[in-house]
């Protein structure tokens, strides 16, 4: 009997060990996601500038995917959207030069990142922040994985789970060739804009108990997040959204965007 329950052990453990190796294979990332080669030649969409890390970026899927989003068809499994960044070039006074299109001039090529959607995907990531069957991949200009970027991946999952409405893309506006929806930018003490990841004005002195109200101008979503003794952080905030804070005591405050760190505001709040 021993001998019997030694050898089912052994089974079972084996069997375990085996188990937990082919859910290892199954499971999907970043090593999943392939290069994009050639992807120079599918249908440019979208271009886009990110002041707060001085970046031009073009955003790439194949004609056939932009022709069955813009017919009003959900985006297929198999799709593949990728996104060429670029350094923007820069003045001598630091400032990002623009083309005639108000576009930034794009300078040396950074890095083209890729979502990919297979069916069944979604499945070894976590429900918490899983987006449907769409994962991500880092590469750098030549086709080589970006490990760094990669290894914290998830940035990429939270990013786009607020858009979840629209499978997760938050270009799907552009993929689809549809107008961005109307968004109001806001005027007057006490409000702000966020558009082209800026924080617009940049500085703000109001009273004490005033409360300071942003607004959201851009297709990607963004979280003012107070830094101090204490964290504050607002909801995230989709295009058109707004989000509002009370400051009641007298101190200067430095806030970040909690999903784009580069973007920087200050509170100054006087008797």
């Amino acid at each position: 009997m021993k001998l019997h329950h030694k050898l089912a052990v052994g089974v079972a453990v084996a069997g375990a060990i085996a188990a937990g190796a082919l859910m290892a294979q199954a499971t999907v990332g970043p090593k999943d996601v392939a290069f994009p080669t050639g992807f120079e030649k599918w249908e440019m969409y979208q271009q886009l500038n990110r002041h707060d890390v001085k970046q031009y970026r073009e955003l790439y899927a194949k004609p056939e995917i932009v022709k069955a989003v813009r017919e009003g068809k959900p985006i297929p499994n198999g799709a593949v959207l990728a996104i060429a960044v670029f350094a923007a070039q820069e003045g001598a006074d630091g400032k990002p030069l623009r083309d005639a299109k108000g576009n930034f001039i794009k300078g040396k090529p950074m890095l083209v990142t890729v979502m990919e959607k297979r069916a069944g995907w979604g499945n070894s990531v976590p429900a918490e922040w899983r987006n449907g069957d769409w994962q991500y991949a880092a590469y750098f200009p030549d086709g080589k994985p970006n490990e760094k970027a990669n290894a914290g991946i998830k940035a990429c999952f939270e990013c786009h789970l607020p858009h979840a409405k629209q499978d997760f893309v938050i270009s799907l506006a552009g993929l689809a060739g549809t107008a961005p929806g109307a968004a109001t930018r806001p005027s007057g003490a006490g409000n702000v804009a966020i558009a082209e990841f800026l924080f617009g004005p940049e500085k703000v002195t109001v009273k004490a108990g005033q409360t300071i109200t942003w607004t959201n101008i851009d297709d990607s979503p963004h979280q003012v997040t107070v830094q101090g003794a204490t964290t504050l952080r607002t909801p995230v905030v989709l295009k058109g959204q707004s989000t509002a804070l009370q400051f009641n005591d007298e101190g200067t405050y430095g806030y970040i965007c909690g999903l784009h760190p580069g973007m920087k505001g200050e509170i100054v709040v006087t008797k």
